[in-house]
């Protein structure tokens, strides 16, 4: 069970009236199987919030993540999920990517075969168009360098760019990104921290699940702690950086 001590506002929030937040996510329970992995997660974002979605190994954060992306894996057995006034929760995760839902996940998904150009073209086939392919290269010159190499050749963080940039090729509303800096070199993850400043500038809803809690915290603007499926903390990420209790706690930092 999560510890009182820590807990503050775990309701979603609605805004004005009787609509929903710009993006809420109410009492969700999600199964891989009879495995219960999320049990009963709710939160609620603003729009052009970045929030920060941490815990230990095995807290619940990436089955959450996958929950709200409609992946196949884990089942949402109750609970809802509305972006922008639409409900995600009966959709597949076509559906939701349509809806203007992008995730990164962790193992990047970059398309063996096809290079940095036509990944980015794929992304665009289908649906509205996000940024286009001149402006993804400025905000990534290192793709633009290498547009006609095959995307898995890749390094690590330029595989990363790469799908970030995919995700931005569509007319998105809401940005997941799982473990972005996950097996990167400092170096890279210094490049990959400078690019989501950028995408923070220009004011699009992002939830991060990222292990170096240290450096999502410093890019977001609110934290939410999971511990055992369950939401511990919700606040702001300064309030994480300061309380020392807290982070030894459920974060191990």
């Amino acid at each position: 069970m999560s510890d009182p001590k820590f807990q503050k506002t775990l309701k979603p929030v609605k805004s004005q009236g009787s609509d929903p937040a710009f993006f809420s996510v109410w009492d969700i329970h999600a199964y891989y199987g009879e495995s219960y992995i999320v049990q009963g997660v709710s939160f609620d974002i603003h729009e052009g919030e970045i929030v920060a979605l941490l815990g230990r190994n095995g807290a619940g954060k990436t089955s959450t993540l996958r929950a709200i992306a409609r992946t196949d894996d884990p089942q949402i057995h109750k609970g809802e999920i509305w972006l922008d006034h639409e409900p995600l929760h009966d959709m597949k995760s076509f559906e939701a990517s349509r809806l203007g839902l992008a995730l990164v996940p962790e193992d990047r998904r970059i398309i063996p075969g096809l290079t940095v150009q036509e990944n980015l073209e794929l992304a665009q086939i289908e649906g509205k168009k996000g940024w286009s392919i001149e402006r993804l290269y400025e905000l990534f010159p290192r793709l633009g360098e290498r547009k006609n190499q095959i995307g898995v050749t890749m390094s690590g963080g330029e595989q990363q760019m790469l799908a970030v940039a995919r995700a931005l090729a569509k007319d998105i509303k809401l940005l997941l990104l799982d473990e972005p800096y996950e097996g990167l070199a400092p170096v890279i993850v210094h490049e990959i921290e400078k690019t989501l400043e950028d995408i923070k500038k220009l004011g699009i809803t992002t939830i991060i699940v990222e292990q170096n809690a240290i450096a999502a915290l410093h890019l977001a603007d609110r934290a939410i702690i999971m511990d055992s499926g369950q939401i511990v903390f919700d606040g702001t990420a300064q309030e994480v950086l300061d309380n020392d209790e807290l982070r030894q706690e459920y974060l191990a930092i």
